[in-house]
């Protein structure tokens, strides 16, 4: 076909313009699907349980994902600061993703063990009584508000449904595992799980 008569002609520029995208698109994505370390969990994933669900949630709630990246990329000097490199297989149960696009605060995705609970729990309250440069608000409202244990066997059978291995067993214990437990508590061990799973060097 002559170009002249593409160039010349918008609506078949605009068509020719999303079959090409479109092809390109199917043509990166549609074998992921097929690739077995994106599509299957690690050696040793297993899923959040209901303490730390609930605290992905208030993760999610308070914002934390504007500022805190969940992804480290093959590159020296992030694997130097933050350790081993993010792999898909270690996501295959989150939905949403938390991935995030900005690090105003450090990236979080092996922030995992790497300080106690209580330095969590100063630091959530008031971020500059541990790190004095640190422009993190400060969330001491999380230490006041308990859960009632109502909601979190309803949201485990909702991810169950989106491919998460949630066995009856996990359900039924999920609201005695959350009542009384305050929002801190829930969020540090949310916090204290990222990037325990990845065993050994890869």
């Amino acid at each position: 076909m002559n170009h002249d008569v593409i160039e010349k002609n918008i609506g078949l520029m605009v068509v020719a313009i999303v079959l090409v995208i479109s092809l390109g698109g199917l043509a990166e994505i549609v074998p992921l699907f097929w690739e077995d370390t994106l599509i299957k969990p690690i050696d040793g994933l297993r899923p959040l349980t209901g303490l730390e669900l609930e605290g992905r949630d208030i993760y999610i709630r308070e914002g934390c994902a504007g500022c805190h990246s969940q992804l480290i990329r093959p590159l020296r000097a992030e694997t130097q600061r933050y350790g081993h490199y993010s792999l898909a297989g270690e996501t295959v149960y989150d939905h949403p993703f938390l991935f995030g696009s900005k690090r105003t605060g450090p990236d979080l995705a092996r922030v995992g063990k790497r300080y106690s609970d209580e330095w969590h729990r100063v630091h959530l309250v008031d971020p500059r009584s541990v790190v004095p440069e640190s422009n993190m608000p400060g969330f001491p409202w999380l230490e006041k508000r308990a859960f009632t244990g109502h909601d979190t066997a309803d949201k485990m059978r909702t991810l169950r449904r989106l491919g998460v291995p949630y066995s009856d067993e996990d359900i039924e214990a999920a609201d005695a595992g959350v009542e009384g437990k305050t929002e801190m508590q829930a969020l540090i061990a949310y916090l204290q799980q990222l990037g325990t799973h990845l065993k050994g060097d890869r």
